[in-house]
């Protein structure tokens, strides 16, 4: 089977689904995190913050508008498939190697991991391959 008889749809959901998480961190990271607000440790400059929320939208966007044609946009699944591991590594090892580092976002490095895994497990199964997910097409392979 090719991956025009696989259904790709499970990784576009998972992929919405992950967008909504990113919405979810960019509201959090507006409005909650940061010095003085409810959640300020690890110590945040409430600009930082928004900046990061700020990018946090633009993941959430990129991952809604890639999920209506996964397939055409399956380079933006490997480029967050290598941002999220990255996360949960630096995560993980600040919180176990860095003195004082709060284990705040624990949670987050599990969910972030979680929707990596479903990446490559859907990726598989809707038939893309390593070069899908991390080389671009050029228009004449399309």
């Amino acid at each position: 089977m090719n991956v025009q008889t696989k259904s790709l749809t499970p990784l576009a959901l998972t992929f919405f689904a992950s967008g909504i998480w990113d919405t979810v961190a960019a509201i959090l990271y507006f409005f909650v995190i940061g010095n003085g607000r409810i959640i300020d440790k690890p110590v945040i400059d409430p600009f930082f913050a928004v900046f990061l929320g700020s990018f946090f939208l633009c993941f959430a966007y990129l991952q809604f508008l890639s999920a209506f044609n996964i397939k055409l946009y399956a380079f933006n699944v490997g480029c967050l498939i290598f941002g999220r591991t990255f996360y949960v590594i630096q995560l993980y090892i600040y919180m176990g190697f860095v003195a004082d580092f709060p284990s705040t976002f624990w949670f987050t490095g599990i969910i972030d991991g979680l929707f990596t895994i479903l990446y490559v497990i859907f990726a598989y199964r809707g038939g893309l391959g390593m070069r899908d997910l991390f080389l671009p097409k050029r228009e004449s392979e399309r």
